[in-house]
């Protein structure tokens, strides 16, 4: 029977130190419950009457089933868990095809400015969303503007003035580039041996056809740690569909929880506040249970 073998640290030792085992259990376990606490609570509050008072000790009740079907009834809420769904996963594509090929672009394709066009990807990591707001809005608001006011300077005139306001293109379009998944894909690319490229050339394989049959298997376990990573990322933006939409209809789940809380001095329905805080985290925590394996797998295998 084949066994497993331990973990060794640098020059060949295995650590066995209980002293060691106990401290790193205990780290866990504090981390675990600094964690999870938040939510522990924000059960407890969504299954409490509104007469009810939160101690240190408070536990989730019967409530809780009776607040998250209530929850789930709204038709406003089913409606902002589509929009929500509708813009993670339109991110999560969109980000991992453009990515993947700029990565594939980067590596395998000899042009002038190649080295240019990485770094100039690379220093958009220090320029987040919320810095070239403005000017992302500008362009989502008017698409068309700087071609229109070119055609304008040549004397043609062009009726055409569509808007990404309020549509799901708008909540999606303006985030789909991602420096850190085309630094991620590239890496992988980079790890792929120049025998297996040759050969692949020999059989002559074309670019289309390499990226099919190599390129997308060996990148399977990044893609798979970048769906969880983007899905989540695009599941819980808040500024952008905040700025983005002013229709109630086109609204993220997200933003209705922000919403359940009173701007003037009304009290705050903390039980409905908190319901729809658990319905909100629900997906994302789920996706990364069920492929946490495949996560960790990916980003273990492109450090490799």
């Amino acid at each position: 029977m084949l066994k497993r073998r331990a973990p060794s640290l640098p020059g060949g030792m295995v650590r066995r130190d209980p002293v060691f085992r106990a401290i790193a259990i205990c780290l866990f376990t504090i981390g675990a419950v600094v964690m999870l606490l938040p939510v522990w609570y924000a059960a407890a509050i969504a299954s409490m009457t509104e007469d009810g008072r939160l101690t240190l000790f408070s536990v989730p009740g019967p409530g809780l089933i009776v607040t998250i079907a209530g929850v789930l009834a709204d038709p406003s809420v089913q409606r902002q868990l589509f929009n929500s769904l509708i813009m993670a996963v339109g991110i999560t594509a969109a980000k991992i095809a453009v990515s993947l090929t700029a990565g594939f672009a980067i590596v395998y394709f000899r042009f002038r400015g190649r080295n240019l066009a990485f770094w100039a990807i690379f220093f958009s990591l220090m320029l987040p969303v919320e810095v070239r707001i403005v000017p992302t809005y500008a362009v989502a608001a008017d698409p068309l503007g700087p071609l229109v006011a070119g055609l304008r300077l040549l004397g043609i005139e062009i009726g055409l003035s569509p808007s990404l306001l309020d549509t799901h293109a708008g909540l999606i379009l303006p985030l789909i580039a991602s420096a850190t998944a085309t630094f991620l894909y590239r890496q992988v690319f980079l790890s792929v041996p120049g025998e297996l490229v040759e050969a692949a050339r020999i059989d002559g394989a074309g670019p289309l056809r390499f990226l099919r049959d190599i390129a997308l298997p060996l990148a399977a376990p990044a893609t798979a740690a970048l769906t969880v990573i983007l899905f989540v990322y695009g599941w819980n933006q808040y500024l952008w569909p905040l700025l983005i939409t002013t229709d109630e209809r086109m609204a993220t789940v997200v933003m209705g929880v922000a919403r359940t809380l009173p701007s003037d001095n009304a009290e705050t329905r903390w039980g409905l506040t908190m319901g729809r805080a658990l319905v909100a985290m629900a997906p994302p925590v789920i996706l990364v249970i069920l492929l946490q394996r495949r996560l960790v797998a990916g980003l273990t295998d492109v450090g490799k």
